[in-house]
């Protein structure tokens, strides 16, 4: 599986909404999707944990499925398989969402061909891939590093691919 393209543009409608859902946030401290969530709080976003099995997260009231979030989220980021992934953009339609992120640092992330289809069919702009941090301003060493090694490998989006 390739990661299909994504706009610049794309990228930074996601990260201009202010209220998100981090979906398939971990009960352990130390993973990586409670880092993105972490990071997104210190920026000030309003970040609401999404986790069936737990009923609090980062001092939050952690909901079961996006379509259960009171009052709803601007876009959801999808921190899970691909195949809770196909499940989610489902979810998210019923419940309006119009923004999906599906995370990927390495491996197959929450990428998800049929998941991208779904949310292509229904009007939802998504991001296939790519981490968040990434595109913030002002990212940590290790997040800026990684930008900037897509770019020269042209794998960033909106420059020319190598």
């Amino acid at each position: 599986m390739n990661t299909p393209s994504v706009s610049i543009e794309a990228i930074n409608d996601f990260l201009k909404q202010k209220r998100i859902a981090v979906v398939g946030l971990s009960r352990d401290p130390a993973d990586f999707s409670i880092v993105v969530a972490k990071e997104l709080l210190q920026r000030g976003y309003d970040v609401v944990p999404v986790n069936p099995l737990m009923e609090e997260s980062l001092l939050r009231r952690c909901f079961a499925s996006v379509k259960d979030i009171q009052p709803p989220v601007d876009a959801a980021l999808l921190m899970t398989t691909p195949e809770v992934t196909e499940s989610v953009v489902r979810d998210c339609a019923l419940a309006g969402i119009r923004r999906v992120w599906m995370h990927r640092a390495g491996g197959k992330g929450a990428v998800s061909d049929e998941a991208i289809e779904f949310c292509r069919e229904h009007g939802i702009a998504v991001v296939p891939g790519q981490c968040p941090l990434m595109f913030l301003p002002k990212t940590q060493g290790f997040h800026r590093f990684h930008g900037w090694l897509r770019k020269i490998t042209g794998r960033y989006p909106g420059h020319a691919t190598a």
